[in-house]
């Protein structure tokens, strides 16, 4: 009797484990799948706008010319950050090697830092093209820009760098199966603020002062005097429900606009930026695995995102891209 519950226990725990092994497996496929989509979606979507800039003479201006560099960097993330990333993810641990792990965290560090950077830059060239229209036509030049894109690069060179000099803790590679960042505590605060929370603090100022500056200059122009005739007063009145349906809707797409550039970018960095300078000071915090590849793709996804908002909402790129999908792309 003892004998027969010994093997039916042993014959319930290998079916146990049978079934066990058979979920990780699917949930391991199913999460493949969803990764190689993302990383796909993310390398057409940059591409296309690299490709839009490229051939259409009407998109080679200034302001898209950042958007064309924030293409090429999110690129840049698509193609040599989150298939490692998505290998290490799939298999829960790295396979490559330490000095692998060092390149794959500075590349990480360096492309998404550039990126996130690069909003910056689009969002002061947008501040300085609304508040100083006059002047700043002669002053937007493809050298200023040449030089906010050197900026994002040399800044994020900066912040990437100093891991692989020796800024980091020697428990950090203690572990030859995992492969993470730097978990000195000087070096988080520099980190983070550096790449993401002094950028947020500027471009929240920036995009606010940028949106006040419109509705100053749509308010100002409804209110210029019109010195309208006797007779045409009742056309004159006409011509003012219109004037400020027109001012209406142009502040509710300012503001819809401005919404949706902060709204993703915080949506998708926030929760990342807060666990990584939480964490390393909080050694007691725990956070199940699957709720860090959530935010750590979530981060990952801004580069997916970026295209869609920067370039996809805009009438210029859509019909570049359309000619681009019907094969009819003839420089003009």
């Amino acid at each position: 009797m003892e004998s027969y519950n010994n093997t039916t226990e042993s014959q319930d725990w290998s079916g146990n484990e049978t079934t066990v092994s058979e979920v990780a497996l699917c949930y391991q496929i199913i999460g493949s799948l969803f990764l190689a989509a993302l990383i796909l979606f993310a390398i057409l979507g940059n591409a296309c706008v690299i490709a839009a800039i490229a051939l259409e003479r009407s998109l080679q201006n200034v302001a898209n010319y950042l958007i064309g560099s924030l293409a090429v960097t999110d690129l840049m993330v698509s193609v040599l950050v989150l298939p490692m990333a998505a290998l290490y993810q799939v298999l829960n641990k790295w396979t490559l090697g330490q000095e692998m792990c060092d390149i794959f965290i500075s590349l990480d560090v360096l492309c998404c830092t550039s990126s996130i950077l690069h909003l910056c830059a689009i969002a002061l060239d947008r501040f300085w093209a609304i508040t100083d229209p006059i002047d700043y036509v002669n002053k937007r030049t493809p050298r200023r820009a040449a030089i906010l894109i050197s900026l994002t690069w040399l800044i994020g060179f900066s912040i990437s760098i100093p891991p692989m000099l020796g800024w980091r803790k020697p428990e950090d590679r203690a572990d030859p199966d995992a492969c993470t960042i730097s978990q000195d505590h000087g070096y988080t605060i520099y980190s983070t603020f550096g790449a993401f929370y002094i950028p947020l603090i500027l471009m929240l100022v920036l995009y606010g002062r940028i949106f006040k500056a419109a509705r100053f200059r749509i308010r100002k122009t409804l209110s210029l005097p019109n010195n309208p005739q006797p007779c045409f007063e009742n056309r004159s009145e006409k011509n003012t429900e219109a004037k400020r349906k027109v001012a209406l809707a142009r502040e509710r797409k300012t503001v819809k606009t401005l919404g949706i550039i902060m709204g993703t970018f915080i949506f998708c960095w926030l929760p990342f930026f807060i666990v990584a300078l939480v964490l390393p000071f909080c050694q007691d915090c725990f956070m199940p695995e699957w709720l860090r590849a959530v935010i750590n793709w979530l981060g990952y996804s801004n580069s997916l995102l970026n295209p869609i908002i920067y370039a996809y909402f805009n009438k210029d790129f859509q019909n570049a891209f359309k000619k681009i999908l019907k094969c009819k792309c003839i420089r003009q």
